[in-house]
C-alpha cells in the first residue's frame, strides 16, 4: 500500500505545479532560516570532548581579593575569581602530584623558520604546555607521540605539530626527528597530530574560542627559557602591576596561564578541591593573601556555562528564526488547503468508487510528506547559503561554527517533513471530508 500511496502522491504533485512549488518554497525558506541559526547554536553549545567532559577540571584561586578583582583589566567572571593562574600558582600545582594528569599552558605567536631556505619565515600560533596535555585531552596522533615528562623536566627543545603544518613543511611524510627553528632555537619534531579541532576550544576561552587550534606544541618549561619574549600575550592584572622583564612577570600577581587537571572519580574531585583550599590557606598564612581563601573547581561543561560560551542573543535569534518557520508553515497550510480543495472533483470520484475517508487522508498526507521532503532539500541549500553568508559576516575565528554536519542535514530533513505533516493535517482532513454526491451530479 505504501508504494500505491507514493505513486498517487507523485502524480498529485504534478497537478497544479505552481501551488506545489509555492508550498516547497515557503517550507524551504523557513527551514533555511531556522537551520542556519540552529547549526550555529549546536556548534557553540556542543560538547567538545564528550568522552571525558566530566573528568576534566579547571581550578581557580582568588589571588586578587575582593578589591583587586574588580579593577580595570581584571577577570570578567560572575564571581570575580580570576579565570587563569599566575606563574607561581601554576608551577606550584604542577609540582604537586595530586591529580592523575595536569597541564599548565599558554598560547604564543612564534615565527617559524623552515629548514628549506626557499620557504620564507611565517608566524603561527604555538601552545606551550606539558606532556600530559595530549593524553588528558585524547589528542590523536598520525606519527609518533608527545614528548615525555622527563623532557618537561629537562626543558628539552621538542615540538609536536599538526597534520596541516606537517603537510606544509614536510609534504605529509613522517617528520619525526626533523628539526624546526623558532627564533634562535632548533626544536626536534617528536610527533604529528592527526585531525583534532575541538569546538569550542574549551581549554583556552580567552581568545579565538571558536577558531582553529594551535599548529604546534612545545614544552612549557622550554618556552619560558627560550621564547620568553612571546609569552603572556594576554595578561590580566586587575590593579596589580608588572615588574620589569620576564622575572617581573613570573613573580607578579597577574594571571595569564590556563590550567587543567584530570580527575576520574568523585573521590579524586573531593580530594583535589580540598588540596586547592589548603593551598590557598597556606598562601594566606605565608602573608601573600590577607583575605579568606577562595577557590573553585569546575568540570568542562560547568566551565563552558561559567564563561557564557553560548550568548543569550544567539538563543534569542534561534527562537526568532523558529517563529519565522511557524509563519512559513501557516502559509504552507493555506497553500496546501487550496491545492487539495482544487482537486475535490477527482477526490470525490475516488470516494464514490469506494475509497474510504482513511484512504483519501493517507493519499493527501503522503503528498504533504513528499512536499515536505522537497522543502527540506531546498532548505538545506538555503542553509548552506546562510552559513556561507554568516562566515563572511562573523569574525574569521568563528568560521568553525558554520560547518553543516550529517546530523544537521538529518535534522533539517526530518524537521521539514514533520513540520509539513503537522501543517498538512487540517488540509488533509478537509480533503478527506469531500462528499462524492456533489461531484457526481449531472450538469
Amino acid at each position: 500500500m505504501f508504494g500505491y500511496y507514493l505513486n498517487l502522491a507523485l502524480r498529485g504533485l504534478r497537478r497544479n505545479p505552481i501551488l506545489t512549488a509555492l508550498v516547497i518554497v515557503a517550507i524551504g525558506i523557513g527551514i533555511g532560516a531556522s537551520m542556519t541559526t540552529l547549526t550555529i547554536l549546536r556548534a557553540m553549545a556542543g560538547d567538545p570532548l564528550p568522552q571525558k567532559a566530566r573528568q576534566l577540571f579547571a581550578p581557580q584561586i582568588d589571588n586578587w581579593g575582593p578589591v583587586n578583582g574588580s579593577g580595570p583589566g581584571g577577570a570578567q567572571t560572575d564571581d570575580r575569581l580570576p579565570d587563569e593562574l599566575t606563574y607561581m600558582d601554576a608551577t606550584a600545582l604542577m609540582r604537586a602530584h595530586v591529580a592523575r594528569r595536569r597541564a599548565a599552558m599558554v598560547e604564543m605567536q612564534l615565527s617559524l623558520i623552515p629548514a628549506d631556505p626557499r620557504q620564507p619565515a611565517f608566524e603561527i600560533p604555538v601552545r606551550a604546555t606539558y606532556a600530559d596535555f595530549f593524553a588528558m585531552f585524547d589528542v590523536p596522533f598520525l606519527y609518533g607521540g608527545p614528548w615525555s615528562a622527563s623532557d618537561d623536566a629537562a626543558h628539552a627543545p621538542r615540538v609536536v605539530i599538526t597534520r596541516a603544518l606537517n603537510d606544509r613543511l614536510f609534504g605529509g611524510a613522517d617528520s619525526r626527528g626533523r628539526t624546526m627553528r623558532f627564533g634562535a632555537q632548533d626544536y626536534v619534531v617528536v610527533g604529528v597530530i592527526d585531525d583534532w579541532d575541538p569546538t569550542p576550544r574549551f581549554y583556552d576561552l580567552g581568545f579565538n574560542t571558536f577558531g582553529d587550534s594551535e599548529q604546534a606544541f612545545m614544552p612549557f618549561t622550554n618556552a619560558i627559557d627560550d621564547q620568553a619574549a612571546h609569552i603572556g600575550i594576554r595578561v590580566s592584572c586587575g590593579r596589580n602591576t608588572i615588574g620589569a622583564g620576564l622575572q617581573g612577570l613570573l613573580r607578579t600577581e597577574c594571571v595569564w596561564i590556563q590550567f587543567w587537571v584530570e580527575l576520574p572519580t568523585a573521590a579524586d574531585v573531593r580530594h583535589y578541591r580540598q588540596f586547592l583550599l589548603n593551598y590557598a590557606a597556606d598562601q594566606r598564612q605565608s602573608g601573600r593573601f590577607d583575605w579568606p581563601p577562595r577557590i573553585a573547581l569546575r568540570d568542562l561543561p560547568q566551565w563552558l556555562d561559567y564563561h557564557h560560551v553560548v550568548d543569550g542573543e544567539v538563543r534569542l535569534l534561534v527562537g526568532v528564526s523558529f517563529g519565522f518557520l511557524a509563519v512559513c508553515l501557516l502559509n504552507a497550510m493555506g497553500l496546501l488547503l487550496a491545492k487539495f480543495l482544487a482537486r475535490s472533483g477527482s477526490l470525490g470520484v475516488r470516494r464514490a468508487l469506494g475509497a474510504a475517508h482513511g484512504a483519501v487522508f493517507a493519499q493527501c498526507l503522503m503528498e504533504a510528506a513528499m512536499i515536505g521532503l522537497g522543502g527540506g532539500l531546498l532548505g538545506l541549500a538555503l542553509t548552506r547559503i546562510g552559513l556561507a553568508s554568516s562566515t563572511a559576516l562573523l569574525p574569521e575565528t568563528s568560521a568553525a561554527l558554520t560547518r553543516l554536519s550529517g546530523t544537521d542535514v538529518a535534522i533539517a530533513v526530518m524537521l521539514a517533513i514533520g513540520a509539513t505533516l503537522v501543517a498538512g493535517l487540517y488540509p488533509t482532513w478537509r480533503a478527506a471530508q469531500v462528499q462524492p454526491i456533489r461531484h457526481l451530479k449531472a450538469p
